[in-house]
């Protein structure tokens, strides 16, 4: 599919203002010209997925640089990372008057009720999950989705190119990725209906696809 057309523009404040950036954070890299052009695409790749609704949960927040487009089409921004700094997270975007509903934990297991949210997103998280842990980390997600409610994911595609690349930026993945985008994708087949797949194509593009970003729908009848 085109990965191009009709992209949401994704809306980052200063580099400076954001709270929670570590040496393993890679906010530093969406500033960068050509590298940074990537990865703001494979959010904006994301956020065109979103449907918008009362409420969505961010799985891997970081520093929140999704909230600011998230905010234009939900009424509630919810959030769930491992190291995030929560309460200081929050008070970058409630300075800017945008409320955030932040949480530390793990989506293996979720402090939300049944039924609740309009949309998980998970961007780069899946990935760092074992194979066997994908399947429950999807049954947890389409436990906390209403019915109908839309769960969007992105993961690295498995590649040569992109190991190579991630090692000339300091970085061998093979320590940080567990699962490949096969595993996480038959796993989110196995518990929720696909929607639709988008792959985005590397820079130059002959070098074939580098990341997909996948929409799955929670069905109206529950699952069990």
């Amino acid at each position: 599919m085109s990965t191009a057309a009709n992209l949401p523009k994704l809306k980052l404040l200063p580099f400076r203002e954001y709270a929670g950036v570590n040496r393993d954070d890679p906010l530093r890299f969406y500033f960068w010209p050509l590298i940074g052009r990537l990865y703001r695409r494979r959010i904006e790749l994301c956020l065109r997925e979103c449907t918008g609704g009362r409420r969505i949960l961010e799985v891997g927040f970081g520093s929140g640089v999704t909230f600011l487009n998230l905010s234009e089409s939900y009424g509630e921004i919810h959030g769930l990372d491992l190291t995030a700094p929560v309460e200081e997270v929050a008070a970058v975007f409630a300075a800017r008057g945008i409320d955030t509903h932040l949480q530390t934990g793990n989506v293996l297991s979720m402090p939300y009720d049944d039924d609740y949210f309009d949309t998980v997103l998970l961007i780069s998280i899946l990935e760092h999950l074992k194979p066997s842990e994908q399947t429950p980390a999807f049954r947890e997600i389409r436990r906390v989705l209403k019915p109908g409610g839309q769960v969007v994911y992105g993961v690295p595609i498995e590649r040569g190119l992109m190991v190579f690349m991630f090692r000339l930026l300091g970085c061998d993945i093979r320590k940080h990725h567990f699962s490949t985008e096969k595993d996480v994708s038959q796993a989110a087949e196995s518990v929720l209906r696909k929607v639709r797949v988008v792959r985005m194509q590397s820079i130059p593009s002959f070098f074939g696809p580098v990341y997909e970003v996948r929409h799955f729908v929670k069905p109206q009848l529950r699952q069990d």
